[in-house]
């Protein structure tokens, strides 16, 4: 008989965080940022208001929130574990991990990317930039959440 799906909502809390962090290190001057606003086309001089920096902050954190809730869902529905299947091993928490974030950003996040390409103009560069984003920040969510489970 299979058993609920266990969601830890402490590792979702901290995947959420340390993917805020994580972005605001990545999309900043010290690593990509520069490089990301000139393919953007955004000037750095230009400081958004406070208001406009809040929204995008919040939109940022609810938008962490729903992919890792969604990424800590897909993940524990393909543990033999969450269906009752005791003679079926999980498999190592490293692999799962990994291959959760992977197939999520292979299937949902490199399509989106891809369009920005091909209807917005934007450059194979800027999808490097953001896709390399995407998958890492997939990747440190799925390995929160497939060793503190």
């Amino acid at each position: 008989m299979p058993t609920a799906i266990h969601i830890n909502f402490l590792a979702v809390a901290a995947a959420v965080i340390i993917n805020f962090f994580f972005g605001w290190a990545w999309y900043s001057p010290m690593l990509f940022g520069n490089f990301w606003s000139k393919e953007m086309g955004i000037s750095l001089d230009i400081k958004p208001e406070t208001k406009v920096m809040l929204r995008g902050m919040l939109l940022m954190i609810l938008g962490n929130v729903l992919i890792v809730w969604c990424l800590a869902n897909n993940s524990a529905v393909w543990r033999a574990s969450t269906w009752g299947l005791t003679n079926i091993p999980d498999g190592p928490d490293i692999m799962h991990g990994f291959m959760s974030g992977f197939f999520t950003w292979l299937g949902f996040f490199v399509p989106q990317l891809l369009g920005s390409v091909a209807w917005e103009n934007k450059s194979w560069k800027l999808f490097g930039v953001n896709a390399s984003y995407n998958f890492l920040s997939l990747q440190i969510s799925g390995m929160i959440l497939a060793f503190w489970r």
